[in-house]
This record gives structure tokens, sequence and C-alpha cells, in this order.
């Protein structure tokens, strides 16, 4: 027999998540705030239209691949290969279009077909042999970044003249390209969370697997398919980095991945898995792409820069554990 408080449960828990949830985005809509105010008034030329749409920029090289590991986090798995993944990929379209005969679309056709490929092994690994999601994408993170390195020996690869690239790499009505396909895709993205059963699924695998199982749910195939995404997300991360600066290197994109990572958990997306808001996540990557390029007008040492970033990291792991384990007591009492 079911009771009044048995079906009461999942009511408050979605409703004590929700609040949680909008909670964390209010504050970092506050904090971008506060930023800019700060940053405006400090921080010559921060608020210069040239520097906004610099920002627009970066933010699209963080934010692209952050919207497939949003969905890999909310699964309850991981992602670390990023940064080499947009590096080798850059690499690819680069020698593609230029040493190997295929041309400009050619590369950018074969670079977005590898780079869904070696996202799907890392699945596939994961999910044939339960080979830890870390681990795996750990390998791939050596492989990619080594190849890539190994390819071009350590030198930056010019990329051919060409209309379309010169598209990709710069602006459409004075909006950089990149920010249009980054806020493209989180459109796309936000309706596959919301409204698809992939992303139900999704959703159910980082809750509870064993459940998710239970009720049918492909779990080998959605793993597969969300680092499949991930590759593809970097692949194209890769080529839009390759024509904005107009050549591949395989030492492109260093530590992209610690910078993906923090804008998805600063989001909110928990790391365990089950929870998590791709609103969340592009307020994270605005809050980590302000920071960044604050700490540059600052004239802050590079190698302070990479401290601050590494406390933000770990402050919001803190407060994201923090906020879980009060989830988890409000829906127990």
């Amino acid at each position: 027999m079911t009771t009044t408080t048995d079906t009461a449960a999942p009511a408050r828990d979605r409703g004590a998540w929700l609040r949680g949830t909008r909670l964390n985005e209010i504050g970092l809509v506050v904090a971008i705030a506060v930023l800019y105010i700060v940053l405006g008034s400090t921080a010559a030329g921060f608020l210069n239209a040239g520097n906004q749409l610099g920002m627009l920029r970066d933010a699209a090289t963080i934010g692209i691949a952050a919207w497939g590991v949003t969905l890999v986090i909310i699964a309850g798995e991981i992602d670390i290969s990023i940064g080499p993944a947009v590096a080798f990929a850059s690499v690819l379209v680069a020698m593609g279009s230029a040493d190997w005969g295929l041309g400009v679309v050619g590369a950018i056709v074969l670079t977005l077909v590898l780079g869904t490929a070696w996202g799907a092994l890392a699945g596939w690994l994961r999910a044939q042999f339960g080979v830890p999601s870390f681990i795996a994408t750990l390998g791939l993170w050596s492989v990619l970044g080594g190849l890539g390195l190994y390819l071009t020996n350590a030198l930056p690869v010019v990329l051919p003249q060409s209309g379309l690239l010169d598209v990709l790499g710069g602006s459409i009505l004075g909006i950089p390209t990149a920010a249009i396909v980054m806020l493209v895709l989180f459109a796309v993205f936000v309706y596959v969370a919301k409204y698809t059963a992939y992303g139900r699924a999704v959703y159910a695998v980082g809750g509870n697997p064993a459940a998710a199982m239970l009720a049918g749910i492909n779990l080998s195939r959605v793993r597969i398919v969300l680092f499949a995404t991930t590759g593809l997300l970097s692949a194209i991360t890769g080529i839009l980095l390759a024509a904005r600066l107009g050549a591949g290197s395989g030492s492109a994109a260093s530590g992209l991945e610690f910078d993906v990572i923090a804008a998805v958990v600063i989001g909110g997306t928990a790391l365990a898995g089950g929870r998590g808001s791709l609103l969340g996540t592009l307020l994270g990557v605005v809050f980590i792409t302000v920071i960044g390029n604050g700490l540059v007008l600052l004239g802050v040492d590079s190698f302070l820069q990479d401290v601050i970033r590494g406390v933000i990291i770990v402050g919001a792991v803190l407060i994201n554990v923090w906020a879980g384990r009060r989830g988890t007591a409000t829906r127990t009492s």
C-alpha cells in the first residue's frame, strides 16, 4: 500500500534539488555582477567592447566542451582528456588541410569523425570492461597529447588560406563565430537534457545505475554516447581554435580540462552524479572566463593565476559537497 509520505518523498527530493540549484545559479549571477563592478573600476579596458568580444571567444573555448562534460559528470563519470583532445583536433585539421591534401572541408570532416571515435573508445572501455572513466580518459589524455606533439615536432602547423576558416575564426555580424556555435550547442544540450528520453536516462544513470538498469536503460549505450559526444565537442573546439589562431598546435589548450571541469562544478553539477544544470554550467563558464580575463588585465603573474584557479576549483568542490550533504540531511529528516 502506498502512503501519502511515500508519494510525497520524490516530490520533496526534487523540490530540495531545484531549490539548491536555483540558489547556486543566483549566487553565481551575483558573483559575476560583483566581478564586473570590481574589474570595471580597477582593470583598465575591461569593459571595452573589444575585450568583451574577446571574452566571448574565450568562453566558447571552455563552454563548447563543458556542455558535454556536464552530462558526463551528471552520469557519475569524468572526462579529463579535453585539453589534449582539443589540441590534437587542431593538429588534425591543420595537417589534413595543409599537408595531407584533404582540403579544408575534408580535414574538418576527418577531425569530427576521429574526435567522435576516440571519445566513443573511452566510453567503450568504460562500458564493456569497467575501466574507470578517470583512467580511460587519463590514457586518452596521454595518447592524444603525445600524438599531437609527435606529428608536429612540437611546432605549429599553419593553416592554408580559406574563406571558411576565416569565418570560423572570425565573426558573424560582429559576434565571434565560436560564441555563436557555443550558444547554439547550449540550446541543443538544454533541450536534450530536459526533453528527451536520453537526457532523463543520463540523470537516472548518475543517480542510481542499478535502478536505471532495472528500469530498462542500456548503461553501456548511454556511456558510449556520452564520451563520443565529448570527443565530438573537443573536435569542434579544436577546429574553431585552429581557425582563430591560424595554426594547429599540439601544445594548444594546455590545462583546458581543468577550466572545463571547474566551470561544470562551480555551476552546481554534483561530482557524485545525478544532479546538475546546464544553465549553472553556462554561468560557471562566464565566471571562470571573467576571472581569467580580469587576472590578465590586472597584470597578475601567470603562475599565480594557476594558484587562484586551483583555489577556486577546490572551493567549488567543497561548496558542492556541503550542498549535497545538506540536501541528503533534508531528505532523510
